[in-house]
């Protein structure tokens, strides 16, 4: 046999090599081949070709297993299992760019799953391998290892500060300086996973100085940017009073609100997200917000927006109510209680409902005249019906019952309160009749009683055939119940 059929046999096999693994490669983008591959010991026989000679095969191989792996969680196991990862993370530090991006792909894969495989992950000394990935010239390399950090970080407290800890924070707040806009979504998000934690993952973000560098992204035009620099800046903030202060000292405002009205709905979602979680903490960046016009932005942004969209602005504006009489009555000159009213009444899904009822609470419990603006709005009847119905989620009817209390004990808009007396149960109607004793019984009193202000048996008796002669008196049977309401309260 001549030398040129010998090495026939190593080019025939070669080629072989190479058509099996471009051919799984490709059928693993298909879910309908996947159980079939898994059946066929698919794994066993891509593992050997990560250490083939040939770094196209190597390549390939990597990225069918990062497909597979990504498809769900017993393929990822079977990954670990098959003492791949160690094979990887090795890999990762030798090969060539285009290897490395493979193998931080399929790192990925097997991470996203659970906290138990990321922390397989995590066990078999990727962290390290993947931080010294972030310092790589090539953008893609870079991106495919801060997406498998991000990945890592997201599921708990544990793993993120276990990324903090191989050094990544500083690497990721250089990349998302880099131009490439690909690497700076994936950078903000990463860090968006570790801040998402605690107050102390966000604080070491924060030192790093990340929050400079997201704030000078907000008008950046790419979309998908904007989404992650959003839900960085809002994971931040929501942990203390010191963090949303450092966002807010940014200078963010009033710029940041343009995007609530920005064509992509995961980009206003998250605005809206980020205002809410800096306005719950105190009245003072709440009443930052509403001098910048956000109470008012976001009003419109509910009215433009529909569905689970809407929810942080929903919550936002009971945040801002609930601080105190001033920052509510803003809610309610801003026209937020009609349009807290159409959520009520066209959304279908029940915890949106209840966020609507909280918001509302929160804005009608100061005083009679917050109370009349929501009364006003015709909401008390549509509380009413949602506390009541069966199908109603035991979250929506506990706000609701809550709300309609806190209310009611402080409207005197009498024909807000009308369409509850038909309807209303025992432990709603005594709130109910109540009110009408405090709007009506200083009358009563002064028709009955005279100089003495006493309600005795023979004034009772008086002023009940006194009403029963006011045919006209629009209150008429409501009086009698407040007067033996208050009778017998005595």
């Amino acid at each position: 046999m001549s030398q040129r059929q010998v090495l026939q046999v190593f080019e025939q096999y070669q080629r072989a090599r190479t058509s099996f693994v471009q051919t799984i490669a490709e059928l693993s983008t298909r879910p309908q081949n996947i159980e079939t591959l898994q059946n066929a010991g698919v794994m066993s026989l891509l593992r050997p070709l990560l250490l083939d000679v040939v770094p196209t095969i190597q390549q390939t191989a990597a990225l069918a297993l990062g497909r597979l792996a990504n498809y769900n969680d017993n393929l990822a196991e079977a990954v670990v299992k098959g003492d791949i990862l160690p094979q990887l993370v090795y890999s990762l530090a030798e090969q060539n760019r285009f290897y490395k991006k493979a193998a931080a792909f399929v790192l990925r894969a097997v991470a996203k799953h659970s906290p138990e495989l990321a922390q397989a992950v995590v066990d078999c000394g990727a962290l390290d391998a993947l931080v010294i990935s972030l310092e790589e010239f090539d953008p893609g390399v870079k991106e495919a290892a801060a997406w498998a950090l991000g990945y890592i970080a997201r599921h708990n407290g544990e793993l993120s500060q276990a990324v903090v800890d191989a050094g990544a924070i500083p690497l990721l707040v250089l990349c998302i300086q880099e131009p490439e806009v690909a690497l700076k979504r994936i950078a903000a998000s990463a860090l968006s996973d570790i801040s998402k934690h605690s107050p102390e993952l966000a604080q070491t973000v924060v030192d790093a100085g990340a929050i400079a560098h997201l704030s000078q992204m907000i008008l950046n035009p790419d979309a998908k940017l904007k989404r992650q620099v959003f839900s960085a800046l809002s994971q931040i903030s929501k942990h203390s009073v010191d963090l949303a202060e450092m966002v807010v000292e940014a200078e963010i405002f009033p710029a940041v609100l343009t995007c609530l009205k920005d064509p992509d709905e995961y980009v206003k979602k998250n605005v809206a997200t980020l205002i809410r979680e800096i306005t719950k903490h105190t009245p003072e960046l709440s009443q930052l917000i509403v001098n910048a016009g956000g109470v008012a932005a976001v009003i419109d942004y509910i009215g433009d927006s529909r569905g689970n969209v809407r929810l942080p602005g929903i919550m936002m504006l009971g945040y801002v109510a609930a601080h105190s009489e001033n920052l509510a009555m803003a809610v309610i000159v801003s026209k937020g209680v009609p349009q807290l009213a159409i959520c009520l009444s066209e959304e279908p899904e029940d915890h949106i409902k209840a966020a609507t009822a909280w918001a509302l609470g929160q804005i009608g419990r100061h005083t009679p005249e917050h109370a009349r603006a929501v009364a006003v709005a015709n909401v008390l009847p549509r509380m009413l019906s949602l506390y009541m119905e069966s199908e109603s989620s035991e979250d929506l009817q506990v706000k609701a019952k809550k709300a309609l209390k806190s209310i009611l004990q402080k409207c005197t808009y009498l024909p807000g309160l009308e369409p509850l007396l038909h309807e209303a149960p025992p432990n709603i109607l005594k709130h109910v009749v109540g009110q009408f004793s405090k709007v009506l019984l200083p009358w009563i009193l002064g028709y009955t009683a005279g100089k003495s202000g006493s309600l005795s048996t023979s004034h009772v008796k008086q002023l009940k055939r006194s009403v029963l002669c006011e045919s006209t008196f629009k209150y008429r049977n409501v009086l009698l119940l407040t007067v033996f309401h208050k009778f017998n309260a005595h």
